[in-house]
C-alpha cells in the first residue's frame, strides 16, 4: 500500500496486492478447515478480520504448512505465474475426494503478466476491498447449510496451478487433480483488488 495527500490513498501496488490476497487466502483456508470440521474446533482461535470473527489453526504443523505454501503463493502472484489455488477434502480411510474448492486468480486489464509498467499502481479503495473479501468469508461460512455432513474422517491438501514456466522448487511434486465425479458446483462471490480478481466456487460429491 502506498499514498500520500495529493489523492493516490487508495493505491495498491502490485506487492501489496499479493499480500491481500495472500492473507485472504489464510483466513479463506482457516474457515473452511473449521467449518467443515476438518480439525476440532478446540484447535483454532480466533481474532476480527474484515470486521468478523474468523477462526485461525493453533495446530503448529498446519501452521508451518499454511505458511510455507502461502509464502510462495505470495512470490508467485507477484511474478504473476499463479492460476488456481484448490483446497481438496478427502477421505482419510476411502482416499475418495468429497470437496474441492477452488480460488481462481486473474489480473484485471492492465495489470496481465508482461504487460505492467514499472510503478503502475491500481486504484480501490481498501475498504470496498475488504467488503468483498468479507462477503466471500460470509459465503464459505454458509455453505455448511447445504453441502453434505462429513461423517468421516477427513484430511486436506493445497494444490497450486502455476505457469508452465514458474519457477518451482523440488519441494513440490506434481499431483493428480482430484475431480469429483457426479459433483455439484456452486459459485462463490469474487473479490477484487484492482490488479488481482479471485472468484471462488466450491463442487462437493452428490449424493447417488
Amino acid at each position: 500500500m502506498a499514498g500520500n495527500k495529493q489523492g493516490t490513498q487508495n493505491s495498491i501496488t502490485l506487492k501489496g496486492s499479493a499480500q491481500l490476497v495472500t492473507e485472504f487466502f489464510n483466513f479463506g483456508i482457516n474457515s473452511i478447515l473449521y467449518q467443515r470440521g476438518i480439525y476440532p474446533p478446540e484447535s483454532f482461535t480466533y481474532q476480527q478480520q474484515y470486521g468478523l470473527t474468523l477462526f485461525t489453526t493453533t495446530d503448529e504443523k498446519v501452521k508451518e504448512y499454511l505458511n510455507n505454501i502461502l509464502e510462495q503463493i505470495k512470490d508467485w502472484l507477484e511474478a504473476g505465474e499463479v492460476q488456481r489455488l484448490v483446497l481438496v477434502v478427502t477421505n482419510v480411510d476411502t482416499e475418495e475426494t468429497l470437496e474441492r474448492w477452488d480460488f481462481d486468480i486473474q489480473h484485471e486489464s492492465g495489470f496481465e503478466p508482461g504487460s505492467l509498467k514499472e510503478g503502475k499502481m491500481g486504484t480501490k479503495d481498501l475498504k470496498i476491498i475488504q467488503k468483498e473479501m468479507r462477503d466471500v468469508i460470509r459465503q464459505i461460512t454458509a455453505c455448511v447449510t447445504f453441502l453434505p455432513l462429513l461423517d468421516c474422517v477427513c484430511s486436506f491438501d493445497l494444490k497450486v496451478y502455476t505457469n508452465q514456466n514458474a519457477e518451482v522448487s523440488d519441494k513440490w511434486a506434481d499431483s493428480a487433480p482430484c475431480f469429483i465425479a457426479n459433483s455439484q458446483e456452486v459459485r462463490l462471490k469474487s473479490f477484487s483488488t484492482s490488479i488481482h480478481k479471485v472468484e471462488a466456487c466450491v463442487s462437493y460429491k452428490a449424493d447417488v
